[in-house]
């Protein structure tokens, strides 16, 4: 009897090891009674090293302090695809996918739990290479409106002409500003931003075009303004709308001449120096209410960029909620790993008048309160949830489902020309045909 069983353990033992997902089990007492092949490959640590210690000293210090196996042991529940980061004992991390069930008897009775470990590295990779194709810089989309203007950029960029950035506050009209000045031949001078709306005027004139030395009672020195340390670059006026007609009319020369005068100076200055403006003001409508000028505004508006807001790119919330993950996870040396489907429900159930902005405000808040699991529901603001009024999109379960919901949007525009389709969406065709097996969409 006990040859049999003990023949019985060796054949489960080579089925469990040829198996290429990791395998632990445990007991009751939450000792580990099974380490197969793959564990000991994701974990560094060997099974007659592992075998009868305790779940949560074995992989606590590998899965953020939490034996998920054991978890499903306390709670009586089943887990399915817990994403976690699995920590070998040399250090490096590996994204895994942890499936655990409760182990019974004969009699239906808990003997223990088991826990399955699915390497997503090769996962990781692909969704980062996909991500490169999202990116312009520091800008991430898979909204179609901005997959245009990420298109138009390198024009714009190769062009001296000044450009004018509308849209919401907290859409990233500083970081496209950011992304045309690393595009330019400027790129290798300085970009320099100023809040227009942050200073008084008289303040503000002194800060762009800066004073000389007894220009008034305070000039000790001679001091150089926003134009002078962009010289050769780029100057990135934020919150243009809210500079006074005093300083329109100096912008305009500056616009139109090229050239300015520092408070103070006998002689103008020429200025080498690239515009690009933003504002969320409606700047036509100051136009007919007289309170801008209008030839500066054509100055201006040579090339106009739009961002929509937040509200009408909702497939873009679950890519960027990873994103600012991924940041805070670096920034502050945390494994936070993903993001509840319920949670990125609510989120996406919200208005965002912040936009972007916002959305960072938020994972960042859930970051601090989160431990080392996904970000949930009860890590979100209370005030989190507010039916939208317009907005016809939803949101996304998943960034699967994004991915898919975005891959299908390109597919029916290109029903019959799949390397039309992966041309724009900046892919090879052999990986559009592997991420559409992958998401389940027919050819």
């Amino acid at each position: 009897m006990s040859a049999m069983s003990s023949g019985n353990e060796a054949i489960a033992t080579i089925i469990l090891d040829s198996l290429a997902e990791g395998v632990a089990t445990i007991d009751r007492a939450g000792l580990i009674t099974a380490f197969n092949r793959s564990a000991e490959r994701l974990t560094g640590l060997k099974r007659n090293k592992v075998i009868g210690r305790l779940c949560q000293e074995v992989f606590g210090p590998c899965c953020g302090g939490v034996c998920i196996i054991g978890e499903t042991l306390r709670t009586g529940k089943s887990l399915r695809d817990r994403q976690a980061n699995l920590k070998h004992v040399d250090g490096h991390l590996t994204p895994v996918a942890v499936t655990t069930n409760l182990l019974r008897d004969q009699r239906d009775r808990v003997v223990g739990a088991v826990g399955t470990i699915r390497d997503l590295s090769r996962e990781e990779e692909l969704k980062k290479e996909l991500h490169q194709q999202w990116r312009l810089e520091d800008l991430l989309s898979r909204n179609h409106t901005m997959r245009r203007l990420f298109e138009l950029v390198p024009a714009v960029a190769a062009s001296p002409s000044t450009v004018l950035i509308t849209g919401e506050s907290g859409t990233g009209k500083e970081l496209i500003a950011r992304a045309i000045h690393a595009r330019s031949p400027r790129a290798s001078k300085p970009f320099i931003a100023v809040n227009c709306g942050a200073l008084p005027d008289n303040l503000l004139e002194s800060e762009l075009f800066g004073y000389r030395k007894g220009a008034f009672t305070d000039a000790k020195t001679d001091k150089p303004g926003r134009f002078a340390r962009a010289e050769g670059g780029t100057l990135f006026l934020d919150e243009i709308g809210e500079i006074s007609p005093a300083l329109q009319v100096r912008l305009l020369r500056v616009l139109q001449e090229r050239i300015y005068e520092p408070l103070g100076a006998t002689a103008p200055v020429k200025a080498d120096v690239r515009i690009l403006a933003a504002t969320n003001r409606d700047l036509k409508a100051q136009v007919e209410a007289k309170t801008f000028r209008l030839d500066l505004f054509y100055r201006l508006n040579v090339v106009h960029l739009n961002l929509p807001p937040l509200r009408e790119r909702l497939e873009d919330v679950p890519l960027l909620a990873e994103h600012f993950i991924d940041h805070f996870n670096r920034l502050h040396d945390r494994h936070v790993v993903g993001i509840s489907e319920e949670a990125l429900a609510l989120i996406g159930r919200h208005d965002f008048p912040g936009n972007v902005r916002e959305l960072e405000n938020i994972i960042e808040r859930a970051f601090v309160l989160c431990g080392s699991g996904p970000i949930d529901i009860s890590h979100l603001p209370e005030d989190l949830g507010t039916p939208r009024q317009t907005a016809k999109a939803v949101v996304p379960a998943s960034l699967q489902e994004a991915e898919a919901q975005v891959l299908r949007q390109v597919l029916d525009r290109h029903p019959a020309d799949r390397a039309a389709a992966a041309a724009e969406l900046g892919m090879h065709r052999s990986t559009l045909f592997r991420r559409m097996k992958a998401l389940g969409l027919r050819d």
